[in-house]
């Protein structure tokens, strides 16, 4: 499960790191150090300039989506906040993702993420009572973390199609098992994709359902790491770079 992460790179620092060819200044985002369900985040993908068709003419480029897939089915944008994650081992199959693993595959670029470990309680414990630790977990090279997405876009069609504001596009980000080092926090991780399979992730002429899944393989383990950080994390009206910060081990729960 992936519900919050972190993202500070500046937009043309992401242009250069992953290649784009085509951003757009006015959707630069401000630096995010606890992005949550339906905020905008940026998102590495090749297709056609807006305007344009056919797959001749993609490029790759660096767009601002907003955290929350939406099929292009739904009667509303609501369904979003639940599902800002696909499973990799069904997303093959689910009505909601399917289509969009073939066709709409892109990269969420990220410092790290933030997951929560449970502790074991005595049984009858109220769940008021019990202190979850937060993690922040990053590559442990510090390098850029990209993590596998899938995009769709909704219309609203009470707005002509003609207008930009019909159209609302939307991300979630893949999900795997976890590695063994980070199970015992919880036991699901972003789909983390090396440098080396970005580009089959993002060709648009990749199609095929069976090599699309083939794609969803889980990295070499032990590429990350993980740090204790502090509980002002929890409170998506905190932001900012101290959110990542290792606590010292008197300040652990």
């Amino acid at each position: 499960m992936c519900g919050r992460y972190a993202s500070s790179r500046k937009p043309e620092d992401l242009a250069g790191l992953f290649d784009v060819a085509s951003w757009d200044p006015t959707e630069a985002l401000a630096q995010n150090w606890n992005i949550g369900p339906t905020d905008p985040v940026y998102a590495v993908l090749e297709r056609a300039p807006r305007g344009e068709k056919g797959e001749a003419g993609t490029v790759r480029q660096l767009r601002a989506l907003r955290w929350g897939l939406v099929p292009s089915w739904a009667k509303s944008p609501g369904s979003a906040a639940k599902m800002i994650n696909a499973r990799a081992e069904t997303a093959h199959e689910k009505p909601a993702y399917r289509r969009s693993l073939t066709a709409r595959r892109c990269l969420l670029p990220a410092d790290g993420y933030y997951e929560w470990f449970t502790p074991e309680v005595a049984p009858g414990t109220p769940k008021s009572r019990v202190r979850k630790q937060p993690f922040f977990i990053t590559p442990a090279d510090g390098s850029v973390m990209a993590m596998a997405g899938l995009y769709e876009f909704w219309r609203n069609r009470d707005i002509p199609s003609e207008d930009p504001a019909a159209w609302l596009c939307t991300c979630t980000v893949v999900t795997t098992a976890a590695e063994p080092a980070l199970a015992g926090i919880h036991d699901r991780m972003p789909l983390v994709l090396p440098r080396e399979r970005w580009d089959d992730w993002l060709d648009p002429g990749l199609t095929d359902p069976e090599e699309a899944r083939a794609l969803l393989a889980p990295p070499p383990p032990g590429l990350m790491e993980t740090r204790p950080v502090g509980a002002a994390v929890g409170n998506i009206r905190n932001n900012g770079p101290e959110l990542t910060r290792e606590l010292e081990p008197d300040g652990l729960f």
